[in-house]
């Protein structure tokens, strides 16, 4: 059983995924707010965070610098799973990756509930990388 962090402000869309992340055995927490989501990684670190970039106050992209930016939450696996298009990250998919950590971006009106258990379970799966 992994624990998953949700950061999605769409409350229809939050109990939906949460009954699905819950149904295969998952234990999730939900915040609708990148600062909140800061507090919830400080309580007990995830395996893997779910953050939707549109954020009130705080962006998604804001809530991952804070998260990169301690040593003990860096290798912690990110799903950006967002209404943002891709496209308008194309040049920083780079950064998003190397040095944000996202493991995959999934654009909301493109992805099916199925597409995103399978990215989250694939981002569970693989190993932490450490520093070298």
């Amino acid at each position: 059983m992994a624990q998953i962090l949700l950061i999605e402000p769409d409350a229809v869309l939050a109990k939906a995924y949460m009954q699905a992340f819950e149904h295969e055995g998952h234990a999730t927490r939900l915040t609708v707010s990148a600062q909140d989501g800061v507090f919830k990684v400080d309580e007990q670190i995830p395996d893997v965070v779910i953050v939707e970039l549109q954020l009130v106050a705080h962006s998604g992209i804001e809530f991952l610098y804070e998260l990169r930016s301690y040593a003990e939450w860096q290798y912690v696996p990110v799903v950006i799973h967002s209404c943002i298009p891709p496209a308008e990250f194309m040049d920083s998919m780079k950064l998003l990756r190397d040095r944000l950590g996202v493991t995959v971006y999934l654009y909301k009106p493109q992805t099916s509930l199925r597409m995103l258990l399978r990215a989250v379970k694939e981002a569970i799966a693989v190993p932490a990388l450490q520093a070298s």
